[in-house]
């Protein structure tokens, strides 16, 4: 089916990507209670909170800030089953090393029934032959793997990750692998689009988590085709989650609901042009809805002062103040223009991304601090300007 890219070469350019394409036509229900359960847990109270910070920091040796992010997504207020679920994995032979980068990748399973759920998963993968060696290595690439019903999902999806991490070493495996595959079952043709990504490039990390997720842009064959034909064309690079997140974007919109999208950027004055290079900056720009986007622009115009121009200047810049709350924009833009009396052009024409800070108290007197620094002109103001514009954006004051 993708012979041509399972024998051509890894490292492929865009123009060889385009030619490729012009010359073919072409959680499970165990899991179900317990994601309901996590997706509560974090609002169960601030005790459930601070003791599951406390122990995967004391159990995993996790840091605050890591612990702090997996109490977001899963809570628990005593130890009794987390800690069966540690032991478990322990008596398995995972290294503490593995078990706490599991935990980080999917910390759902701190909440699952050792002796139920997960027991019986890690025996049967066992039965089939495998080592204590490759259960460890491919749960701790793909702990999501144990949502997986057992049976022959999970040991279809195990077979594979544990060919895809050998044939990063070798490719006679995972040749055998691509020629082997029968044509025609969902899971069959989700296997054969991750192999094609993975010869386009796109990392471990990024396959694995397509290949386990219940739907998502690997399933099928055509619509397959059509959308990862749509991002190469683009330009994304294989290797970055934008490349991913495009194919998602593709996936779940159709040609008509992205015309009307981009109708609505063009009514606020953006050209066709501005849009997709929005879109290529941070692809879920276009996943917003009418209002969403609407009001943003509007926010920017009419509570700050900017005009239409500096609006599509600062959004091209910036295409994540869509991902903020018209509240969190004004407040932020008004602490720039008025305590730190820059101009509005100055502001609109700054956007840019360099890494976040992690100190988020200390972003007002570093402000002051730069501010005094700029007035004395011992500071080099434009590039200093583009910093604080996307920490200011981001962070709170």
């Amino acid at each position: 089916m993708y012979t041509c890219i399972f024998h051509g070469r890894r490292s492929l350019d865009l123009q060889k990507w385009r030619s490729f394409f012009q010359k073919r036509s072409a959680f499970s229900n165990s899991f179900s209670s317990v994601a309901s359960a996590a997706h509560l847990s974090p609002r169960d109270g601030r005790k459930g909170k601070n003791f599951t910070v406390s122990y995967l920091v004391d159990s995993l040796g996790l840091t605050t800030k890591v612990a702090e992010s997996i109490s977001r997504k899963v809570s628990f207020e005593d130890k009794c089953n987390p800690d069966s679920v540690l032991s478990l994995l322990r008596s398995h032979e995972f290294t503490d090393s593995q078990i706490s980068n599991i935990i980080k990748m999917y910390p759902l399973l701190l909440i699952a029934d050792a002796e139920k759920s997960i027991g019986p998963k890690l025996q049967f993968l066992q039965s089939r032959g495998a080592s204590s060696f490759e259960l460890t290595q491919v749960v701790s690439k793909v702990p999501k793997i144990l949502g997986k019903r057992e049976g022959k999902s999970i040991s279809r999806y195990y077979d594979f990750i544990k060919v895809i991490i050998e044939a990063d070493k070798s490719s006679s495996k995972y040749e055998k692998l691509c020629h082997s595959l029968p044509e025609g079952s969902r899971q069959d043709n989700k296997i054969r689009n991750v192999l094609v990504l993975r010869e386009l490039g796109v990392p471990q990390r990024l396959l694995f988590s397509l290949l386990i997720s219940d739907s998502g842009p690997v399933c099928g064959k055509e619509k397959f085709e059509e959308i990862l034909k749509k991002v190469v064309e683009m330009g994304f690079a294989p290797t970055t989650s934008k490349f991913v997140k495009a194919l998602h974007v593709f996936y779940q919109m159709s040609d008509k609901t992205i015309e009307d999208k981009l109708d609505v950027y063009k009514r606020l004055g953006f050209a066709v042009e501005d849009v997709w290079v929005i879109f290529k900056k941070w692809p879920c720009s276009l996943k917003f809805s009418e209002e969403k986007i609407t009001q943003t622009i509007e926010t920017l115009k009419m509570c700050v002062g900017f005009s239409r121009d500096e609006c599509v200047m600062i959004v091209k810049g910036f295409p994540m103040c869509f991902g903020l709350s018209a509240e969190t924009v004004k407040k932020k833009t008004e602490f720039l223009v008025k305590k730190m009396n820059w101009p509005l052009k100055s502001v609109a024409s700054s956007p840019r991304a360099p890494p976040r800070s992690p100190a988020e108290k200390r972003i007002v007197p570093r402000c002051n601090a730069i501010k005094a620094l700029m007035s004395k002109r011992l500071i080099e103001v434009k590039s200093l300007k583009c910093l604080l514009f996307w920490h200011v954006l981001m962070k709170r004051l």
